[in-house]
């Protein structure tokens, strides 16, 4: 089950049509959908679980917890508003473009695609555009 939860001011359009988009990303890796639980925040929220759980004392758009277990997919995935929205400017797409690309790379990452190098990134680059083009609205 995907679930969407908001600690800020906003709101996902279309829950429904993402949720079924999301399930059906993971049916098309081979996977199981397990509980995922997709929590929209600002950047305040996600900086502090960013230092507190990784250490990490910079911004970042998403950061995803796993809990998956075998086949079946299960994790977090947190969501700054701020940060998509400021991708969406520095990449030139627009903003639901840049969040479905950010709802999608948490889900890659619990299908087991990494970005840590160059090569890595390259393939996570090529599932995420391969999986938004799965994206459609009816």
């Amino acid at each position: 089950m995907i679930n969407f939860n908001y600690e800020n001011e906003f709101t996902l359009e279309n829950e429904e049509a993402i949720a079924k988009w999301l399930s059906d990303v993971i049916v098309s890796e081979n996977k199981k959908e397990g509980e995922i639980n997709y929590i929209f925040c600002d950047d305040e929220y996600l900086h502090k679980i960013n230092l507190e759980y990784l250490n990490h004392d910079t911004l970042t758009d998403i950061i995803s917890f796993d809990y998956t277990i075998g086949n079946e997919l299960h994790g977090d995935v947190f969501v700054s508003v701020e940060r998509v929205q400021d991708n969406a400017i520095d990449f030139n797409v627009p903003f639901e473009v840049e969040l479905r690309r950010v709802l999608v790379h948490g889900i890659l990452h619990y299908c087991g695609y990494k970005d840590k190098g160059e090569k890595e990134e390259l393939m996570m680059r090529a599932k995420e555009d391969e999986k938004l083009a799965m994206f459609h609205v009816e």
